[in-house]
């Protein structure tokens, strides 16, 4: 039996902290040894972080990183490994992957497939690799892919298994989003028995800017059979026994790979080259008594949870990462700030979070009592700072003799945001004066269609739910409520209907069609970019299609200046979704 005891790595690295990822990537290979690992895999850029955007395009950045490779080789000695990082030669920048054995450096692999959509810019940094490489460790071949790579079936992990490789690794910067976890596994095992090879993927964890990644690590067998799977948010170690010999077993009864061979011939004539590097035998020979690890498979969230996970990772990382220890945050007493709240409380714990109540002529006695008692069931800290002062002083300012400018004007949308915009001066004010980090509360619905005060409610260091449809907003709090097996968020906040409580008696859907409608309309328009035409032939009226369209078009301006927050759906304002704010394009109903 040629038994390979495989590690995999999930780690929560920072962006440019080369010393403190290499000293992580130290302690990751001595907890492998002491687990009696043979390889141990760590994710995409490991040493840089990932995405480190335009700290390629500086020498040193570079040069330090490649540095910190060879004062790793040390650190594996017995073991083999692979991590990854950006290689420089003479003409070009790769993103690559070292793969090391026992201390001496066997080859460097550059990724292939440079994704440029959605989030991805990586085209703006490398160059394309085209060197397929395979290690023969004497007799246990493997291949070595990063990413992308291994999402397109004709790719480098196929060119590798055509070669003789019997397992297939690949390192990971994969960010989060809703279902793409779920999706990267019906392609992992897929990839697994096409080749008939065991597949090994390690993705990275944790957040970085507006970017969670979510670990969720993977080994499937030659016949799909899913081995491990790593924790979801969470760094962890992940160790399962695999036995190359089943290869061989099955591709005897398999031999669809042998009907491929050309391929690579073929490839060659297109400039692809191929290149086998020999090292030592990896596996340990462990007894098949000590065979106890392939069961080392994590559950997946649910649904809803899973998005619930990774607002928290992603606020906590934000937080944490960029140097602050508390927040603040208004508190209206409506759905979006208690979310806002009670999920910061679970990235940073109550004690370093403060919430804001800031009650104005129109706040309604419900609204002051429920965003108390969300603070009490939080446990957190809860000042009120009333604007009925500084918004009378604001009006006689403006509206007083003997002609300012407001003086026989209609009370309108001006008047309402002069209070979202004194309340975001209180809560900057707060900000200043003790280092609190604010967190806007806005919802992804309402900064679609412009439904938010720029310098007022928008203000703020990170936007928490600010990918976070509406309709997604009561699910998440009704969510933790079931996970607390209390009401946490108060059951009057999740009911009562939204207003922004700036004129009397107002709600949203004054201005708004119903949630469950404008979530569905916007998901059509900005998720899948259908037409209003065929946003209307779905069965919405032809007219609300227009107004919404026309609100989410001329808004763009309000979002290029809104805070950063956390990525959660396929395609987030900001780095997936990217328009000009000068634009005449008008999309019409016919």
């Amino acid at each position: 039996m040629r038994i390979l005891r495989l590690a995999l790595a999930q780690i929560n690295v920072i962006v440019g902290d080369i010393e403190g990822n290499a000293q992580k990537i130290r302690d990751r290979l001595e907890k492998a040894r002491e687990e009696r690992a043979d390889l141990v895999l760590f994710p995409e850029l490991t040493i840089t972080g990932y995405p480190p955007e335009d700290l390629l395009l500086k020498p040193d950045f570079i040069a330090t990183a490649r540095q910190a490779l060879d004062d790793l080789l040390p650190a594996t000695a017995g073991l083999t490994a692979a991590l990854g990082l950006p290689i420089a030669n003479h003409y070009d920048l790769f993103n690559a992957a070292a793969f090391i054995q026992d201390g001496q450096l066997l080859g460097i692999y550059p990724k292939h497939y440079l994704p440029n959509y959605g989030v991805f810019d990586e085209n703006r940094y490398f160059g394309a690799g085209k060197e397929t490489l395979l290690f023969d460790l004497a007799g246990d071949r493997v291949g070595l892919s990063i990413c992308e790579d291994i999402w397109y079936p004709g790719g480098p992990p196929q060119w590798q298994a055509l070669m003789g490789a019997e397992l297939l690794l690949n390192i990971s910067a994969s960010p989060y989003a809703r279902g793409k976890g779920a999706a990267r596994e019906r392609m992992m095992r897929t990839r697994a028995m096409d080749n008939v090879a065991f597949v090994a993927y390690c993705n990275l964890v944790g957040g970085q800017d507006e970017l969670v990644f979510d670990g969720r690590s993977l080994v499937f067998g030659p016949d799909g059979r899913l081995l491990a799977r790593g924790p979801m948010f969470e760094e962890g170690l992940l160790v399962v026994d695999i036995d190359l010999d089943e290869v061989f077993r099955r591709r005897l009864h398999d031999p669809r790979y042998r009907q491929n061979r050309e391929t690579l011939w073929a490839l060659t004539e297109e400039g692809e080259t191929f290149r086998t590097l020999s090292g030592k035998r990896i596996s340990r020979g462990l007894p098949k008594a000590q065979l106890a690890r392939a069961s080392d498979i994590h559950p997946a969230p649910d649904p809803v949870g899973e998005v619930y996970q990774a607002l928290v990772l992603g606020t906590r990382d934000y937080v944490r990462k960029n140097g602050f220890r508390q927040v603040v945050l208004g508190l209206s007493g409506g759905i979006d700030s208690s979310l806002t709240a009670t999920i910061a409380v679970d990235a940073l714990g109550a004690e370093n979070v403060v919430g804001v109540s800031m009650p104005s002529r129109f706040s309604s006695e419900h609204s002051k009592s429920d965003a108390r008692q969300l603070a009490d069931n939080l446990g957190i800290r809860f000042l009120t700072v009333p604007i009925e002062k500084p918004f009378a002083a604001m009006l006689e300012t403006l509206n007083g003799p003997p002609d300012r400018p407001f003086q026989n004007t209609e009370f309108n949308v001006a008047e309402e945001n002069i209070q979202a915009r004194l309340r975001g001066v209180i809560l900057m004010a707060l900000s200043n004066k003790f280092g609190w980090l604010l967190l806007s509360t806005g919802n992804k619905s309402e900064n679609a269609v412009g439904y938010a005060t720029l310098y007022g409610d928008m203000a703020g260091g990170f936007a928490v739910i600010k990918d976070v449809p509406k309709t997604l907003v009561w699910e998440l709090a009704r969510w933790r409520n079931a996970q607390a097996g209390r009401a946490i968020i108060p059951e009057s906040v999740i009911i009562k209907p939204p207003s922004a409580e700036l004129r009397p008696n107002q709600l949203d859907t004054d201005s708004l069609p119903p949630y469950p409608i404008l979530d569905a309309i916007l998901e059509m328009y900005i998720e899948e970019d259908r037409s209003p035409a065929e946003i209307a032939a779905a069965g919405y009226a032809p007219a609300l299609v227009e107004r919404i369209v026309r609100m989410v078009d001329r808004n763009e301006y309000k979002r290029r200046q809104a805070a950063p927050g956390v990525k959660i759906t396929v395609r987030a304002f900001g780095k997936d979704r990217r328009l000009p704010i000068t634009n005449h394009y008008r999309p019409g109903l016919e």
